[in-house]
């Protein structure tokens, strides 16, 4: 029972959302203490959390449908499908909200309630049955952590960490691509219009390997605006393996290239995350 709970909350994807604000906060001049940091890295952590159990418990019917997601608890039945549920996530985020307000400052808190608005409701609710666009929308909710990590810094936010935010929002869309091509037929059995059900695997690889160097491109412009050579190295070195396997994906669809793709997505963004924040502490 405990570990069908701990699923739902897509505690591997909080925490990558609440790395990214850490780097927010440590890339961005500015000063807050090391309990304002600890709430606001929780803050992010619990709305990306609630954010994730309220997909599971929004989109039980179509995760059904798919092999990837048929086994989640609220798609299996392994934990029962009622509204009470709802009043814990609106909690939670209620409460990180409220903790990031109260200890942190007003903008970092409501850049927190962005990122779990977006996901849960723009990307879950309103998009992600009726638009292939849908993950470009959705992909802001990464985008608001890195803000929410840079307001708790500095509330009134400079150029870098507006580029941050916009590597997060151009990194999605190829990464999710990469895996919805991967996975394309189940999208298509659940009716949900990813960009490969839509435009067919070789158009939509096409367009992955264009996000791909517009991500890249744009991952390099921090380095224009304070960032250092470590920062510029590390970005430099994810993009262009991202690049390379992109373009094989762009060569050939098939189940191994989207995967390729999707995990050097995965190499791209923490090679930026973890290059940003040793450039920022030397």
């Amino acid at each position: 029972m405990a570990r069908e709970v701990l699923s739902l909350f897509k505690l591997r994807i909080g925490f990558l959302i609440m790395i990214t604000a850490v780097v927010g906060y440590v890339a961005t001049p500015g000063h807050a203490s090391v309990f304002q940091v600890l709430v606001m890295a929780l803050a992010t952590l619990v709305a990306s959390a609630a954010a994730g159990a309220f997909n599971h418990y929004h989109e039980y019917r179509s995760d059904r449908l798919m092999a990837r997601t048929r086994t989640r608890p609220f798609a299996s039945g392994s934990l029962p499908h009622h509204p009470a549920w709802l009043l814990l996530f609106a909690g939670m985020l209620l409460a990180a909200v409220a903790a990031a307000w109260q200890v942190v400052n007003p903008q970092s808190a409501i850049f927190v309630f962005l990122g779990a608005f977006f996901y849960a409701v723009i990307y879950t609710v309103w998009l992600k049955h009726r638009s292939w666009t849908n993950i470009i929308i959705g992909g802001l909710a990464g985008s608001f952590a890195v803000l929410a990590g840079a307001a708790a810094a500095d509330p009134q936010l400079g150029p870098l960490p507006w580029l941050f935010a916009l590597v997060l929002f151009l990194w999605t869309p190829p990464h999710f691509w990469s895996l919805a091509i991967a996975n394309s037929e189940d999208y298509a059995a659940a009716g949900i219009p990813m960009l490969p059900v839509v435009f067919g695997p070789q158009r939509a690889a096409s367009i992955v390997f264009a996000s791909t160097v517009a991500l890249v491109v744009a991952s390099l412009l921090p380095a224009a605006f304070g960032a250092g050579p470590v920062y510029l190295v590390g970005a430099a070195a994810g993009g262009a393996w991202f690049i390379l396997k992109s373009w094989h994906l762009k060569q050939v669809q098939n189940r191994k290239t989207a995967i390729a793709s999707f995990l050097a997505s995965l190499v791209q963004l923490n090679a930026v995350l973890v290059a940003a924040c040793v450039d920022a502490m030397l």
